[in-house]
């Protein structure tokens, strides 16, 4: 009777150990526990004395783990040692760039002014990229050690493996998003204004033939506008019902303040209805006018000093105005969420990529991670000039580099896990 109980709870330790993956420590102790208390516990009592360690084994399934803070503490640390360095590399070669402006520009105004601005920019720009090749540096590393093997030895998956890294990359990427979307826009107004001084103005101060619309039935003209003198000329305002003219205001002259209210000179207003018109004239007239100097002044760079929100608002408010010159600012905003995306697709790649051991050591693949970083900035460059040359929109420019990555993300990662 023993011997065939004994043969009964073989088959359930192998059923058990197939179905929930738990050690044989846990299945004999379950089977001892149903013995000795199953002549004196009611039935529900043994049922539920079986199933807690297998309902412990899943809910401290994903748990907080030694080697999840392992993991993110070398992830975390190799990006800050490569951002270090990058920065280190970019004052390097960005002076010797700028060498003549350094040595003419007060020493205050290139170190708070131009380097504290501009180091926080590029590494927004960056910060997928050297995700991806701290991934893939400190993960080479650690299956060189034979680490990796030893992780997945101990019974974790190559999945619950993924959640670490997942979670250091959501960190850089949210942290990421932030800065480019938030913080960095209103430095990037002074180190614009750094680099309009002292290295090369390229702001755009005057624009001429001015037309665009402040509201539905409503077109502005001026001729000439210099932002210099905050003043526009031969300045014109029509209001049309259809494609018929309902009244006119013309201007010689018109003036801007900062305020936003526009002083009109030797002004004339034209009223028709029909054959019929009304004119009325005068001197001055302060206005408010829907319009500001930065709607058809728009110079390069001018979308970097803009927030997300600014962007977005900015972007909806010349579309409703017919301006044309917008794609760069298109572009800005949706290369914000899609850099943040790309935090996560290429952690994927750098995990499934370096977690095995390879001849010729983390060399190979470092090499494959620099190649692959490249080819996703060659391949952004290239998609972000379809929207530019109108081929398509500013969102599908930019999503595309993520979209053709997260189908290798995919296959590299079921490739891994097997």
């Amino acid at each position: 009777m023993y011997s065939a109980d004994c043969s009964k709870m073989s088959e359930e330790q192998k059923e058990i150990l197939e179905q929930q993956n738990l050690p044989e420590q846990d299945v004999e102790q379950n089977v001892q526990v149903e013995k000795e208390g199953s002549e004196t516990l009611p039935d529900d009592t043994v049922s539920n004395t079986e199933t807690a360690p297998m309902k412990k084994h899943r809910e401290s399934k994903w748990k907080i783990k030694k080697f999840d803070l392992y993991i993110i503490k070398n992830f975390l640390g190799t990006f800050a040692f490569a951002i270090l360095l990058l920065c280190a590399i970019v004052i390097v070669f960005d002076t010797n760039e700028k060498l003549d402006a350094v040595l003419t520009a007060p020493v205050s105004a290139t170190v708070f002014q131009y380097f504290m601005n501009f180091l926080p920019f590029i590494l927004s720009q960056f910060s997928p990229l050297f995700t991806f090749i701290s991934v893939i540096f400190f993960t080479s590393r650690l299956a060189d050690r034979s680490e990796i093997i030893a992780m997945l030895s101990s019974g974790i998956s190559f999945k619950r493996l993924l959640v670490p890294y997942m979670v250091s990359a959501f960190l850089i990427a949210s942290v990421s998003y932030l800065l480019s979307a938030y913080i960095i826009p209103p430095a990037n107004v002074k180190r614009i204004e750094y680099t309009n001084r002292w290295v090369k103005n390229k702001e755009i101060v005057y624009a001429d033939n001015i037309q665009l619309q402040v509201k539905d039935g409503v077109m502005a003209f001026m001729s000439r506008y210099d932002n210099t003198t905050r003043s526009g000329y031969k300045f014109s305002l029509e209001k049309y019902e259809g494609k018929e003219v309902k009244s006119r205001l013309t201007a010689e002259n018109i003036r801007y303040d900062s305020a936003g209210l526009w002083t009109l000179t030797t002004w004339k207003i034209q009223n028709f209805n029909g054959l019929k018109e009304e004119m009325t004239s005068g001197g001055n007239l302060d206005t408010l006018l829907n319009i500001e100097p930065r709607d058809f002044l728009i110079s390069k760079n001018d979308e970097q000093t803009l927030t997300s929100p600014e962007l977005k608002q900015y972007i909806e408010r010349q579309k409703e105005r017919g301006v044309a010159n917008i794609k760069d600012f298109e572009i800005e905003y949706e290369r914000r969420y899609a850099m943040t995306a790309a935090a996560f697709i290429l952690t994927i790649i750098g995990l499934s990529l370096s977690s095995r051991k390879v001849r010729g050591g983390i060399g190979v693949n470092i090499g494959i991670g620099l190649l692959l970083s490249f080819s996703y900035i060659l391949f952004m460059t290239v998609t972000s000039t379809f929207a530019v040359n109108n081929y398509t929109s500013a969102r599908v420019a930019m999503w595309i580099p993520n979209l053709i990555y997260s189908i290798i993300a995919i296959y590299l990662y079921r490739r891994a896990a097997r």
